[in-house]
């Protein structure tokens, strides 16, 4: 005869039972994440959107008025200042990337074929991104200056006068300095994601390329290269995002100028918004909106493009 024991029975109803989730608990720990998410970005861009489709007079203690696509329309059709920073941010969103990667990739290999000073490179390559933009701003700034800098003072110093010149008060050349001063900041930071992608590669590889006698332009071309595509997919977005919102370099350096030569989509908002004697904040926050729909439909096409090719690691 089967005795049936209710302890038994009690056990095998929690067994199936579902485990309850704390939901009080999480969301007291969630609570002041949540805040700050809300009350620092989900309601700061709420209320740009919101802007956008009116014009805020701030000598009337910010008198609203319903202008719909106003502010839009005069983007599209009036503003030529903006149609300048919309290009000048693109060329160095797409410039530089191509200018960062490679060279990080080179300078990543250099490290990885354990060259002499490999620790004193490795620090000194990478110690850029360490600086803050107002910082290397004004390092730049004397660096490029057209009296005493250090790029025509050498240039002096070898018989090359005819090259020297004002380098940031001259329109053909004030944008390419800044494009190579970023350059020169994140190309460490990049070298540094590729070297850890380098050591994580299968070393098996590597010592039968070698065993067969492969040189190492040969290595780099046949091995490296295609290992690493995801990973130099990955740092093309997340760079091409952070040049096409770049503005803390571009105001220390020049604030746009000369003529607007380097007037980028954030420095052009950050001056219609508080320096213009507009006093209109709809106007910027239409620019501000524009541009972050540009920069995530971009994103997004060069992700879908590089994705149908199996690059992105994400």
């Amino acid at each position: 005869m089967e005795i049936k024991s209710p302890f038994l029975a009690k056990e095998h109803k929690y067994k199936h039972a579902k485990p309850k989730r704390p939901w009080r608990t999480i969301l007291l720990f969630l609570a002041p994440t949540l805040v700050l998410y809300f009350g620092l970005i989900f309601y700061p861009v709420v209320r740009t959107v919101y802007n956008s489709f009116h014009t805020l007079d701030m000598t009337r203690g910010m008198e609203e008025q319903f202008v719909g696509f106003e502010n839009y329309e005069d983007l599209f059709g009036k503003d030529k200042t903006f149609k300048l920073a919309t290009q000048h941010s693109l060329i160095w969103g797409f410039v530089s990337p191509f200018l960062e990667i490679p060279l990080a990739l080179i300078l990543a290999l250099i490290l990885y074929f354990k060259v002499p000073f490999e620790r004193l490179f490795r620090i000194a390559w990478f110690s850029p991104i360490l600086l803050s933009y107002v910082v290397v701003g004004i390092v730049f700034r004397w660096v490029f200056n057209n009296e005493w800098g250090v790029i025509n003072t050498i240039l002096s110093s070898i018989g090359l006068d005819a090259l020297t010149q004002n380098w940031l008060g001259t329109t053909e050349t004030a944008l390419p300095s800044l494009i190579f001063v970023t350059t020169w900041m994140f190309t460490g930071f990049n070298m540094v994601i590729l070297l850890a992608a380098l050591h994580s590669l299968p070393t098996e590889l590597v010592d039968a390329a070698r065993v067969d006698g492969a040189s190492i332009p040969r290595m780099v071309r046949s091995i490296f290269v295609p290992l690493l595509q995801r990973t130099i997919a990955s740092l093309l977005i997340l760079c091409f995002i952070g040049k096409m919102k770049i503005f803390d370099l571009v105001w220390v350096m020049t604030k746009g100028g000369p003529m607007w030569a380097t007037e980028t989509v954030s420095t052009y908002v950050i001056k219609r918004a508080f320096h213009w004697r507009t006093l209109d904040l709809g106007y910027p926050s239409a620019i501000a909106v524009l541009w972050f729909i540009v920069i995530f439909c971009l994103s997004l096409i060069i992700t879908r493009l590089l994705r149908r090719r199996e690059l992105v690691e994400f």
